[in-house]
């Protein structure tokens, strides 16, 4: 995502909130004669936000910068969750300022050692983009040989996109998916001059139809904590929690771990998984 297309993505993102609102939803009247579009009209949203709709019209088309206090209303008015609001004011650049070339990301020593020591507990360690920087050999034997990747194409996204293991692999695939296109899209908010990024975009858009139209539909989501359903072919059916502990070193790196609750079938199936690996080692990444 470019400067210009950077610009042009806040409006979009606006249109497409603002369709997903009905008139009774936010407390006007429906009339009930049919609309042209979905949605709220741009004058309802401009007043419910206390702002005119010929300033409304023209943010929407990327003539306009807003203020804050125009932003917190249209979060208001448009109902959007926490991950929007922060999309949206990102979008705006009210948020930090970001170096505009940014050095290759390297894993931390400590990372690597904490990353090693947890083989009980699947755990990758991913970066800008959602590249996956670092690895465990459980986290490995859970989800693939990252080895087996090219450095340059081993996003997470990608593979859920790109690899059909991963369809099996995951038990809802679809949500799975729809939910790693809603995170990336917040991470084009916070590099909108990533090339790699755009280019990922890009691939995925040509390749899959469906990381179009999700992608196309402007939801967002930060990498937080949530769970996934698996069918392992080893471990079988497992219902994992995962988490995420952002590096104090690197902002930008997360470590995302998976865990089951203990005394369930799921915990039995991780120390199974645990054993399988350790009779048929998969490599961790390389320490720094």
């Amino acid at each position: 995502m470019n400067r210009d297309a950077h610009r042009n993505e806040l409006g979009e993102f606006l249109r497409a909130r603002r369709a997903e609102l009905s008139p009774r939803a936010v407390g006007l009247p429906d009339s009930g004669t049919p609309r042209r579009v979905p949605g709220l009209r741009r004058e309802e949203v401009a007043r419910l936000a206390a702002i005119s709709t010929d300033f409304y019209t023209r943010l929407e088309q990327g003539r306009i910068q807003a203020s804050s206090s125009a932003l917190a209303s249209l979060a208001r008015v448009l109902r959007l969750n926490d991950d929007q609001r922060d999309y949206l004011f990102g979008l705006a650049g009210k948020d930090r300022n970001r170096p505009r070339r940014r050095t290759l990301q390297k894993v931390q020593p400590q990372l690597q050692r904490l990353l090693d020591d947890l083989t009980a507990t699947p755990a990758i360690v991913m970066g800008r983009r959602m590249d996956v920087l670092a690895w465990n050999a459980l986290a490995a034997a859970l989800v693939t040989d990252f080895c087996r990747i090219p450095e340059k194409q081993r996003n997470y996204v990608r593979l859920v996109f790109t690899d059909p293991a991963m369809r099996t692999l995951y038990s809802d695939w679809e949500t799975v998916a729809r939910t790693c296109a809603a995170q990336l899209r917040m991470e084009a908010a916070k590099y909108p001059d990533d090339p790699r990024l755009t280019a990922l975009v890009g691939e995925l858009s040509v390749q899959d139809p469906r990381f179009r139209q999700w992608w196309a539909a402007h939801h967002v989501a930060t990498l937080s904590v949530g769970t996934k359903r698996l069918h392992h072919p080893v471990a079988g059916d497992l219902t994992l929690d995962w988490d995420t502990l952002t590096a104090s070193t690197d902002p930008d790196q997360q470590l995302v771990i998976w865990t089951a609750e203990p005394g369930t079938p799921s915990h039995d199936g991780l120390r199974i998984l645990a054993s399988w690996a350790a009779d048929h080692p998969m490599p961790a990444s390389d320490s720094p």
